[in-house]
């Protein structure tokens, strides 16, 4: 679960990064879009690097979805009888006790993600290549907007607590670093939300755009 989250983790901060050449205009991220495809050239076949990049994502992908159910499986059987009482969940925090659902929502929005702005089959005004048009394009659409926001938000949830627990379960855990920990995890997740966040808003809004 841990070394395979560190995998997304990393992908999904260097996917915000390029994205947020958005910002640039439609020629820097048409050009990034394209370097992407050209990586690895002459020595690799033009996308053989960026198909390479997709297939350890997707392997990751599914060992965290596999390792997530594997997880879920042992907790039920771990206690088989559900609590009587109402718990008060002292040591759990909101994201942490979301974390299913969450990654529910967020597996979700990979897949429409995937339908709209890649293969292009959700976004009717879709044209490969045209990378700035296409966002444009799809968080015009409002209810498309609110979606994008809304999985962010959980997006952000889900690594607060991803962030924050691989250390333990990695055996990086000590007192005197939970501070540290902790501060990380809210910025790493703050920055991948506001990031992502900024994206919709502002193109619904036609801030950008």
């Amino acid at each position: 679960m841990a070394v395979s989250g560190i995998v997304l983790l990393g992908f999904v901060l260097v996917h915000m990064i390029g994205n947020l050449k958005v910002y640039l205009g439609a020629e820097a991220i048409n050009r990034y879009g394209e370097w992407l495809r050209e990586l690895g050239e002459p020595a690799l076949p033009r996308t053989a690097a960026l198909w390479i990049v997709r297939a350890v994502l997707a392997g990751a992908f599914v060992a965290h979805v596999v390792a997530a159910a594997q997880l879920t499986a042992l907790n039920r059987r771990a206690r088989p009888v559900g609590y009587r009482s109402p718990r008060d969940y002292v040591a759990a925090n909101f994201a942490s006790r979301t974390m299913r659902w969450t990654g529910v929502i967020v597996a979700l929005f990979v897949v429409f993600h995937l339908l709209d702005l890649t293969w292009g089959t959700a976004n009717p005004k879709f044209v490969r290549g045209e990378v700035y048009d296409n966002m444009v394009a799809s968080f015009r659409r409002v209810p498309v907007a609110i979606a994008y926001i809304a999985a962010n938000v959980a997006l952000a949830i889900h690594i607060f607590h991803g962030a924050w627990s691989l250390f333990q379960t990695l055996g990086w855990s000590n007192p005197r670093l939970n501070p540290a920990r902790r501060w990380f995890a809210a910025g790493f997740a703050a920055v991948i939300g506001i990031g992502n966040i900024s994206m919709p808003l502002l193109i619904v809004t036609r801030v950008v755009g």
